[in-house]
């Protein structure tokens, strides 16, 4: 290996560092004895999120133990990065709430809403075409 594709290969992982670091690491728990404010993030939007915090170099705690499958995910964050916070989501359409406004993604209930409809229909629509049959 030369050492100029070294050196680029060490660039490409000294980048994606961080990210590992945040996954295998415990994020920064001292954050919930500061004066901090609680955010819940869609799960859709977790990934994202936690990349645009660790690039913006914004620390941050993840309540994991408080997760459950398909609900938001908890994260406590410094209020003096409220306002880059605020930011990141606008700018990248990011869902998300705090414990006092709940926000609801209406979009995805709408989805769930027509794929419910939808298939109430071809329900309906095979059986009435077997009532036919059977006749």
């Amino acid at each position: 290996m030369k050492k100029r594709d070294f050196i680029a290969l060490f660039t490409l992982l000294k980048v994606n560092f961080k990210i590992v670091l945040s996954l295998a690491m415990p994020n920064n728990f001292y954050i919930k004895n500061q004066d901090h404010f609680k955010l819940y993030v869609a799960l859709k939007d977790k990934i994202n999120f936690e990349a645009l915090l660790l690039s913006n170099n914004i620390r941050f705690h993840v309540d994991d133990n408080q997760a459950i499958s398909g609900s938001d995910t908890r994260y406590f964050l410094l209020i003096q990065d409220s306002g880059r916070v605020n930011e990141l989501l606008r700018d990248n359409n990011i869902t998300a709430s705090t414990d006092t406004i709940q926000l609801v993604d209406y979009d995805e209930r709408r989805k769930v809403r027509m794929m419910y409809y939808w298939v109430l229909l071809v329900v309906v629509l095979l059986f009435y075409i077997a009532v036919i049959v059977l006749e």
